[in-house]
């Protein structure tokens, strides 16, 4: 789903605007709920609610948002989730079985 909205100013602050069907549909975005806004490219910035506060941990906002999405397909297209087979996990066992990890390829 996607809302318009307009850059304007309130009080001595630039202020976004947007619908109000999202608030609507999207109760969490609720007045004074702290928010957080990440700039994921060019022209895309990622907002998130923040509160009430939990304890930092520091998240892809990417991920969090490919999550997000596939999580809304599946409730909106649940016929199309298909088990996974013996043929395909067999297939992901075979690409990766020479892989070697150690704890440094979990390092920052």
């Amino acid at each position: 789903m996607n809302y318009k909205g307009k850059i304007t100013t309130s009080g001595t602050s630039e202020a976004i605007r947007l619908e109000k069907e999202l608030f609507r549909q999207n109760p969490e975005f609720k007045q004074q709920a702290e928010v957080r806004a990440d700039i994921i490219g060019p022209g895309k910035m990622l907002i998130s609610v923040v509160s009430p506060p939990a304890p930092f941990v520091e998240e892809d906002p990417i991920v969090g948002a490919f999550l997000s999405f596939l999580e809304n397909d599946m409730l909106k297209n649940p016929g199309s989730i298909t088990p996974l087979d013996e043929h395909t996990i067999a297939q992901a066992k075979a690409l990766t079985a020479n892989v070697v990890l150690s704890e440094d390829d979990f390092d920052d």
